[in-house]
C-alpha cells in the first residue's frame, strides 16, 4: 500500500518506439529494468540519451536529492513515465511499482500475445519504506536449495520490495558454504545419509543421501545478483550450537572429553541437538578461519552467528569447559556462551562488521555492539532495545512461515499454531511497550522459513506465499494499528497479485486451500491448538 496515490485520466502506452533513459547513478537500475520489460513485452525499449528522448511514451529514471535513500516518486503523465528516487535503491523500488502497474504479464519471461497493449495509467505515486530491514530468512541447511532456486527467491524478494536476505548456511543437518581452508566442511559436512520425512516424531524416512553446497563463486554470484536488486545478503554461520555437521567433519571441534566425536555423522533428523562446539582456543581459531573467508564473500554490515538453542549439558560434564569457566571467572555455562559470542563480536568489530544473533545471545550478558534477532516472541527484542541494542523483530508465533496457515485436516505437514494470511497482515513489529527512543532500535522485521518439513522448492513456495505478500506490506507500509488495518482491501489487492505470482511460477497456497498435489496425507506434523502467545 503506497503512502500516496493520485490517479488521473489517460495512460502512457509503451510502443516499439519507446525508450528507457537512465540518468547518472541509475544506470544499473536501467540495466535491470530494460531486459525485464523487453522479455515480457517483446518491445525493443532502446536506451535514450536524454530524458526528453522518451517523447511521451518512454520511461525516465533519475535521482532526486530531496528524497530519502529508499524513497521514490513515480509520475505517469502525457510526458511519459518518470521515476525519481533518493538513491538508486529508491529508483529500483519505483521500477518495481512500474512493473506492478503494467499487469501480471509483465512478470513473464517471454511475451504471450502479439496484440497486447502495454500501458501505464496516468498516476502519481509517492512512497517510502517504514523499516530499513525488510527481510526473509531462508534455511538451506535442513533442505538444500540449489543456486538457481536461491536466485529465484532473490527475484521474489525484490518484487515485494524486501531488501535483506538472511542466508542460513550451516546447521546440524548440513554445511552449505565452501571454506577453502577447511575442505571437509563441505566434503563431509554437506551430505547426510538419509532424511527424516515430516516432523521429528514421524516414522517416515527418505532413505537416500541429501545435501549440496555453494562454491565460493556461487556465493559471489548470489551476492552480486542480490546487490543488483538492492538486497543485502546476511550470512548465518551457527555457533556454538546447531553445529553437528561441522563436528562430523572436524571431530576436534566437539567436546571430545565427554563423547566420542569421531563417531558423529551429519544429523539426519530434526530438533535440538546436544552436540555443541567445545569452548576451546582451537575452536575459536577454527571459526576465525571460517569467518575470514565469510567476510571476503559477504560485504554485509551484519554477520549472523546463530547462538540459539545451545544445550549446556556437555559443557557441564566437560572438564575442559569447566576449567575455562574457572579461568575466566565466569558464573555458569550461560556466561560461557556469552563469552564465546563476545569473542566473535569483538573479532567482527575489529574488522568493521557487526554481529547479530538469535535472542539467546542475551543470556549471560550481551556484547556492546551486538544486535538481536528476536524470535522467541517479543520479549528478547524488548529487552535488547531497552539495553540499547539494535533489534530485528521476527517472533516465532507471528512470522515463522513454516507454521501452518490453516486448521484444515488437509494442510500439509502442519507445524505449530495456525498463522493465517490475516494474522500475518495484522502483525506489528514494534511492541507498544517501547518508548520512542527504544523503538528507534528496531531496525525492522523479518519472516523466517525453516525447511525441516519442506523437501523441495514447491513446498517452500506453498509455506511462504501468499503470506510473504502480507508480511512485505507490513514491513514497507505505514499501516494503522493491527486492529484497524483494512484486511478486506488487502485481500482485494491480493486477488490481482495472484496473477503476478502465477506468472512467476510461484506454487502458493490458494485462498480455497491446498491443491491435491500440495497435500501430504499421512506425513506427521506437530499442530498446536489454540491461540499463540503474543508476548
Amino acid at each position: 500500500m503506497p503512502r500516496a496515490v493520485v490517479a488521473d485520466s489517460g495512460e502512457v502506452r509503451l510502443t516499439a518506439y519507446s525508450q528507457i533513459y537512465a540518468g547518472p547513478e541509475t544506470e544499473r537500475v536501467g540495466h535491470w529494468l530494460s531486459p525485464v520489460l523487453r522479455q515480457a513485452t517483446g518491445l525493443p525499449l532502446r536506451e535514450g540519451w536524454e530524458l526528453d528522448d522518451t517523447d511521451g511514451d518512454g520511461i525516465g529514471l533519475q535521482l532526486d536529492p530531496g528524497l530519502r535513500p529508499e524513497e521514490y516518486r513515480l509520475v505517469s503523465a502525457s510526458t511519459g513515465v518518470l521515476i525519481e528516487g533518493g538513491s538508486a535503491a529508491g529508483v529500483f523500488w519505483g521500477a518495481q511499482t512500474l512493473r506492478q502497474l503494467l499487469g501480471p504479464d509483465a512478470y513473464r519471461s517471454a511475451p504471450i500475445g502479439r496484440d497486447r497493449t502495454w500501458a501505464v495509467p496516468h498516476v502519481t505515486i509517492e512512497d517510502a519504506p517504514r523499516f530499513r530491514w525488510r527481510g526473509l530468512m531462508l534455511d538451506v541447511a535442513r533442505h538444500f536449495m540449489p543456486k538457481d532456486g536461491v536466485l529465484r527467491y532473490l527475484d521474489l524478494l525484490a518484487a515485494h520490495k524486501l531488501n535483506v536476505f538472511h542466508f542460513h548456511l550451516t546447521d546440524d543437518q548440513g554445511w552449505r558454504v565452501e571454506i577453502r581452508k577447511y575442505p571437509r566442511l563441505t566434503e563431509a559436512g554437506s551430505w547426510r545419509a538419509r532424511t527424516k520425512f515430516g516432523h521429528r516424531a514421524s516414522p517416515l524416512w527418505e532413505e537416500k543421501p541429501h545435501g549440496g553446497y555453494y562454491s565460493q563463486d556461487d556465493i559471489r554470484e548470489i551476492v552480486a545478483y542480490a546487490a543488483e536488486r538492492h538486497i543485502t545478503v546476511v550470512p548465518e554461520i551457527d555457533v556454538p550450537g546447531h553445529s553437528q555437521a561441522a563436528i562430523a567433519a572436524y571431530p576436534e571441534l566437539g567436546n571430545t572429553d565427554v563423547i566420542d566425536t569421531s563417531a558423529l555423522s551429519v544429523w539426519d533428523t530434526w530438533g535440538i541437538n546436544p552436540n555443541v562446539l567445545a569452548p576451546t582456543d582451537n575452536t575459536l581459531r577454527f571459526y576465525e578461519g571460517v569467518f575470514e573467508e565469510v567476510l571476503e564473500l559477504f560485504p554485509s554490515e551484519f554477520i549472523h552467528v546463530g547462538g540459539d538453542e545451545c544445550p549446556k549439558d556437555q559443557w557441564r560434564q566437560s572438564p575442559t569447559a569447566q576449567a575455562r569457566i574457572r579461568e575466566l571467572g565466569l558464573k555458569d555455562e550461560d556466561e560461557l556462551q556469552a563469552w564465546f559470542i563476545g569473542h566473535f563480536d569483538s573479532w567482527l568489530s575489529a574488522r568493521g562488521r557487526r554481529l547479530i544473533g538469535w535472542d539467546e545471545i542475551l543470556e549471560g550478558g550481551l556484547a556492546k555492539g551486538a544486535a538481536v534477532s528476536s524470535w522467541r516472541g517479543y520479549a528478547g527484542g524488548i529487552a535488547a532495545a531497552r539495553a540499547g541494542h539494535d533489534v530485528v523483530m521476527c517472533p516465532e508465533q507471528q512470522v515463522y512461515l513454516d507454521h501452518r496457515q490453516d486448521a484444515g485436516a488437509d494442510e500439509p505437514v502442519p507445524i505449530g499454531y495456525v498463522r493465517t494470511l490475516e494474522d500475518v497482515y495484522r502483525f506489528e513489529p514494534v511492541p507498544p511497550e517501547l518508548t520512542p527512543d527504544e523503538a528507534r532500535h528496531v531496525l525492522g522485521t523479518q519472516a523466517n522459513v525453516w525447511t525441516e518439513v519442506m523437501e523441495d522448492p514447491a513446498r517452500v513456495d506453498y509455506q511462504t506465499f501468499p503470506r510473504l505478500a502480507a508480511f512485505a506490506e507490513v514491513a514497507w507500509s505505514g499501516l494503522p494499528a493491527p486492529e484497524r488495518r483494512d484486511f478486506a482491501d488487502f485481500e482485494r489487492r491480493l486477488a490481482a497479485h495472484y496473477g503476478r505470482l502465477d506468472a512467476l511460477g510461484v506454487a502458493y497456497r490458494p485462498p480455497t486451500g491446498p491443491r491435491p498435489w500440495q497435500r501430504r496425507p499421512g506425513v506427521l506434523g506437530r499442530p498446536i491448538d489454540g491461540q499463540p502467545p503474543n508476548r
